[in-house]
């Protein structure tokens, strides 16, 4: 994997960089993880889909970046067959599984706002868990699929590749098979990963958004908008980054950087964005520093 051969001479503080954001995004969503498990405010659905979030983010960036500081340390570096394999499998089902996950929590807020009478009995323990698992089980199965059929490929050619992880595009770029077939599949199975939840959240925001116009008072909207901005902006990073590079999958350097944003910047932004604006997350992490401190 030759990486990003251009920066080979600014590498030192490239990888230095690079590492600090995957230090900051692994403790984030850990202590993401850890306020939603044991505080007692954060026991709604919402939060216990935030905590899944996170761990989806951490299995993402630690599937990819510990390679990729590797990659920009080395100015290039090599990864087996089955590595590379398992790497795609990992990065493709964890991209997958978050894409579900944003859709379950824009049926949570959808729920939440437009029907609040009925938000507790249908948001109940059994559906939130479902929608976890489901969300996990179809994004590691899909990508399965596509797994199986670049794994029955040909890669009798180059085997050097200009990028920093292993991809969709690069390695069917590497196959010296007909990838016509593949190609289309991909894109047959990429409707349910990426159109289909997309267009799921584009509805439940509408909704949403005529539910709050319709209320009177101003601080009533704001109050009731707040509680989604935050996933709307996540929403609006992972999917922007992501349908763009792959609208344009032939950009080079650009969709390098395109696919570091949504592999590095996004894990690592994501709870920024939730901690910053909500209330209950910053009184949790500050009644569990409070009690760190007084065991210390």
């Amino acid at each position: 994997m030759l990486g990003f051969p251009t920066l080979n001479d600014y590498k030192l503080p490239f990888f230095s960089i690079i590492l600090l954001m995957y230090f900051m995004t692994i403790c984030e969503n850990l202590l993401i993880i850890l306020l939603v498990s044991t505080s007692q405010r954060l026991r709604s659905p919402m939060y216990f889909f935030l905590g899944h979030l996170a761990l989806s983010d951490i299995i993402l960036v630690t599937s990819i970046v510990p390679k990729m500081l590797d990659v920009i340390i080395r100015g290039g570096s090599t990864i087996s067959y089955v590595g590379c394999l398992a790497q795609f499998y990992l990065y493709g089902g964890t991209v997958s599984a978050e894409c579900f996950l944003l859709t379950a929590m824009s049926y949570d807020r959808y729920l939440a706002i437009c029907r609040p009478l009925h938000y507790i009995s249908v948001m109940s323990v059994k559906l939130r868990c479902s929608l976890i698992i489901s969300s996990w089980l179809l994004g590691f199965m899909l990508v399965l699929i596509s797994l199986l059929l670049v794994c029955g490929l040909q890669f009798c050619g180059s085997n050097i590749m200009n990028y920093f992880f292993c991809d969709y595009a690069p390695l069917l770029e590497l196959s010296c098979s007909d990838t016509l077939f593949i190609k289309i599949e991909g894109m047959i199975l990429a409707v349910p990963i990426v159109p289909c939840p997309f267009i799921v959240i584009l509805v439940s925001y509408m909704y949403i958004i005529i539910t709050i116009l319709k209320i009177p008072s101003v601080t009533g909207r704001q109050k009731t908008f707040s509680t989604c901005s935050s996933h709307l902006a996540v929403v609006s990073l992972y999917y922007g980054s992501l349908i763009i590079m792959y609208l344009f999958p032939n950009m080079g350097n650009v969709k390098k950087i395109l696919s570091l944003f949504y592999t590095v910047v996004t894990p690592l932004l994501n709870p920024m964005i939730y901690s910053l604006s909500n209330r209950d997350i910053k009184q949790a992490f500050r009644k569990l520093s409070s009690k760190m401190l007084a065991v210390l």
